[in-house]
């Protein structure tokens, strides 16, 4: 029996071993925690998240909703866990990290054909093997993988928001609400007036951060860029992006804040709260001095501060064939955010179509091509097809889908011709590849 090494139990990893083990494929997965730390984690659990609890908008009529959509009825692990995980955010999809991580380990843990190997890999496996090692990727595998692929890796700086501790917000001074009412008051708002935003603009752009160590160029993606990054763009960037006010009315005054900072629940109990776009490499006392500059989080008390860390991807158009094989070495796959794709439920769509293509490998089957009308064929085709220079990471949007064919000019219902599109095309591609 053909065996599936597969290598890092992230989302990608995970998804991928639970793809190809429903497919009567035996799997070794390996992960390297607890012998091997990466900067960012902080347990051994397989799927833990290391940026944000929130896997984004629900809304079908996205291009996020629509592709948990499509993992949703491929039976996927991940989102499985995320749906018995979820805690309020409004119209976005977030978890109880913990609850989320220990659902996926179990799952992975007692499946009879998954075996676990604790260790870290720093040679590929003979025959069937998943890269799936995402952006931290340890240093003597990704020195390997670079002499495989005969060019050096590209690299970009991924950024953490911090976490404050619920108790210690001052609720006098925020308020409760979600953008244009949708989904309740799932967050909390600390609003300000010009004169306050002032102030912590001002901080924050003169504040110190921490100065890469490994890489001098510094590549940081455009869809995590740090907070104090974008300011540096311009006075009112901020108030045009993670702290715009539009949707949002304080009840206190009636009107619309000058601009606002937003935190979301960060677990089931909420007693921590992820503030909403701060990623940041702000050293940690400049954090607490800055941040303590918005309402209401005077007395922050931050549970884990923002940091910074190395994300590592291929030139996947140079690289990867269509099933998400290396053109050099076909019988190794690669998954996640290794193939140049950006984002938890990305990462995790990776996984799925490795574990699937890999799978009908082993067993003899044919190649089944997602069709490029669903999101998952969208990011298929970013990662394959787009100009190899200057390859830049992407996050699921409908721009990668291909247009439909006939003109409409309604953005709603556009939207939900391309989502109907994707999901015909989508259910089709399973029935043709289930397990």
């Amino acid at each position: 029996m053909n065996v599936l090494h597969i290598i890092g139990a992230g989302l990608a990893g995970s998804e991928a071993a639970w793809q190809a083990a429903a497919r009567g494929v035996r799997v070794i997965l390996y992960e390297m925690r607890p012998f091997h730390w990466t900067p960012a984690h902080k347990t051994d659990l397989f799927g833990e998240l290391v940026c944000s609890n929130s896997l984004r908008s629900k809304d079908l009529l996205t291009a996020a909703g629509l592709l948990k959509e499509e993992l949703r009825l491929a039976d996927s692990l991940i989102m499985d866990a995320a749906l018995k995980s979820e805690v309020p955010a409004g119209s976005a999809l977030a978890v109880d990290r913990d609850v989320f991580a220990k659902h996926i380990t179990e799952r992975l843990l007692e499946h009879p054909l998954v075996e676990v190997v604790r260790e870290e890999v720093t040679e590929l496996p003979d025959g069937y093997s998943i890269i799936a090692t995402g952006p931290l990727t340890s240093e003597r595998l990704a020195r390997r993988l670079s002499e495989l692929i005969g060019a050096e890796y590209l690299y970009f700086y991924d950024a953490i928001a911090p976490i404050i501790d619920a108790e210690s917000i001052d609720y006098t001074k925020v308020f409760r609400a979600s953008r244009y009412g949708k989904g309740g008051d799932d967050y909390i708002n600390c609003p300000m007036n010009k004169e306050e935003y002032e102030r912590f603009y001002n901080a924050l752009v003169e504040a110190d951060t921490v100065t890469a160590r490994v890489f001098e160029d510094e590549k940081v993606f455009e869809g995590c860029m740090p907070i104090e990054v974008m300011a540096r763009r311009g006075k009112d960037t901020l108030r045009f992006g993670p702290m715009k006010p539009v949707g949002l009315k304080d009840p206190r005054t009636g009107k619309e804040p000058y601009a606002v900072v937003q935190l979301r629940v960060e677990n089931i109990e909420a007693t921590a709260y992820n503030m909403v776009g701060f990623q940041t490499r702000l050293k940690w006392p400049e954090q607490k001095r800055v941040f303590r500059l918005i309402p209401g989080l005077e007395k922050a008390e931050f549970l884990r501060y923002g940091s910074i860390h190395r994300n590592t991807f291929i030139n996947g158009p140079k690289f990867l064939n269509k099933d998400l094989s290396l053109k050099i070495k076909p019988k190794v796959y690669i998954a996640g955010q290794l193939t140049g794709v950006e984002g938890y439920i990305e990462s995790t769509a990776m996984g799925l179509l490795a574990g699937i293509n890999s799978s009908r490998r082993i067993r003899g089957e044919d190649f089944v091509p997602v069709p490029e009308t669903t999101a998952h064929g969208g990011l298929v085709r970013h990662i394959t097809e787009t100009s190899p220079r200057g390859f830049q990471p992407s996050n699921i949007n409908f721009g990668l889908l291909p247009p439909l064919v006939e003109r409409v000019r309604d953005k709603k219902q556009k939207k939900q011709k391309i989502v109907l599109r994707a999901l015909s095309a989508w259910k089709d591609y399973l029935s043709r590849v289930k397990p």
